[in-house]
């Protein structure tokens, strides 16, 4: 195994390059030509062997999920993901198996969102791991951002919410253990929100309600309370939808007066509070402080 048979193996399973990808994978650089009237946006996102998945997992989930969270934040801006990059460091105990079936879940959901792999770098570490960019646009000022959210707003939620605690906690829970290891990006409800013009502010949920909320209400300068139901994945508990995260799914906040359905691109829609003005990321949930006990890679 050497990085040139890598290379010239991934290269055989790629398709052409498109329109606005001039020239793909192969050469020192990409070549991407933007469309008028559009802006673009870039996301990157890092995993590593032992802090986001073990050894033991198969290699075609840590693929598709390397690609799915990057894709989530992409969703998360009501963008349409256009290409993306990968940077692959192979621990020592990395086989040609193990690397051709990580390239098979990655490609498997390219393949599925129309997001061509343009390129990326491939070395030998001590442990393994991998840096996903992926890049995306939307129409030029049209992009969601997490401080649009306004005092009497109300707050949504797509989705079932612990589902992906509940994968990792309890491996033989099938359909939890499949949101854990195989996430799917809401870029088609992304897409739809944003054409329908429904959101004030949005961004996705990976690190847990408790904590993305929080980001979202500092970055807008209010607060929130939490008082509805919520939408919580079978088998989880609430603390695991509050504070879970690896959800990968919105969270937005609404206008007074702007029609919400139930549900979009196939995704339930569900209110679970409303936003407040009071000191910025402050948080009641059914009149008690909820603190952002979500993920946090450097919290002790």
């Amino acid at each position: 195994m050497t990085e040139d048979s890598i290379l010239a193996a991934l290269r055989k399973r790629l398709p052409a390059s498109s329109r606005q990808l001039v020239l793909g994978m192969g050469d020192d650089a990409a070549i991407y030509r933007p469309r008028a009237g559009q802006d673009l946006v870039f996301t990157t996102d890092m995993m590593h062997e032992g802090r986001h998945f073990l050894r033991g997992y198969p290699a075609e989930a840590v693929g598709w999920k390397a690609l799915a969270r990057g894709l989530s934040d992409i969703a998360a801006m009501g963008a349409k993901p256009e290409f993306v990059l990968l940077s692959l460091a192979l621990g020592p105990w990395v086989r040609p198996r193990w690397v051709d079936a990580f390239y098979t879940g990655f490609l498997e959901l390219a393949a599925q969102s129309k997001v061509p792999l343009a390129g990326g770098d491939l070395a030998r570490a001590a442990h393994t791991s991998m840096d996903v960019m992926v890049a995306g646009s939307v129409p030029a000022g049209d992009a969601f951002r997490r401080s649009g959210a306004r005092a009497g707003d109300t707050i949504y939620v797509s989705g079932q919410l612990g589902g992906g605690l509940l994968g990792l906690r309890s491996p033989r829970h099938r359909a939890a253990r499949r949101r854990h290891l195989r996430p799917e990006p809401r870029i088609a409800l992304g897409l739809a929100l944003r054409k329908r013009r429904i959101p004030s502010a949005m961004m996705d949920l990976s690190d847990g309600l408790s904590t993305d909320l929080h980001r979202l209400l500092v970055a807008s300068g209010v607060a929130a309370e939490l008082d509805g139901p919520l939408p919580v994945f079978p088998g989880a508990t609430e603390d695991d939808a509050l504070h879970g995260g690896d959800d990968y799914e919105l969270l937005f906040t609404v206008r007074p007066g702007v029609r919400v359905p139930a549900t979009l691109a196939g995704q339930s829609l569900t209110p679970i509070g409303r936003v407040t003005a009071g000191h910025p990321g402050d948080c009641l949930r059914q009149g008690a402080p909820l603190p952002p006990l979500g993920w946090d890679h450097f919290r002790t």
